[in-house]
């Protein structure tokens, strides 16, 4: 594949799992529509690694790490809140600490952190 073609699928996909993120959050499985969301933001910003290095991204799911690579400058509040954006990556993976998730997963909060993580990712689309 070719570098143009490989952005191109990080974009696409990262396009899929914004959208079946909102699907997951509107039928009310919130914790994971937050990992999903995480995901969404995690192959937006391998798009703009692979661009910025000319090469592929790193395998990691730290979004802070991502960043930091990326051809992008974020403010800190950004740098803080994929912080806390990565860690759904992790607790919606593992069962010992997926129930954490799941009960801190509340409508309110999703809510609060589905808007940033939209927001964010908006953010990304405009500087790539």
């Amino acid at each position: 594949m070719e570098q143009e073609e490989i952005i191109e699928a990080w974009l696409e996909s990262a396009e899929r799992n914004l959208a079946t993120a909102r699907d997951l959050i509107e039928s009310k499985h919130y914790d994971w529509g937050l990992f999903i969301g995480q995901l969404a933001l995690e192959k937006l910003l391998k798009s703009v690694v692979t661009k910025a290095q000319n090469d592929s991204p790193p395998y990691t799911h730290n979004l802070v790490k991502l960043a930091e690579l990326s051809s992008i400058k974020f403010s800190e509040e950004d740098l803080e809140n994929l912080a806390q954006i990565t860690k759904y990556n992790v607790q919606a993976r593992y069962d010992d600490i997926k129930y954490q998730l799941y009960k801190m997963a509340t409508k309110e909060y999703t809510e609060e952190w589905f808007t940033k993580i939209e927001r964010i990712y908006s953010w990304i689309k405009e500087h790539c």
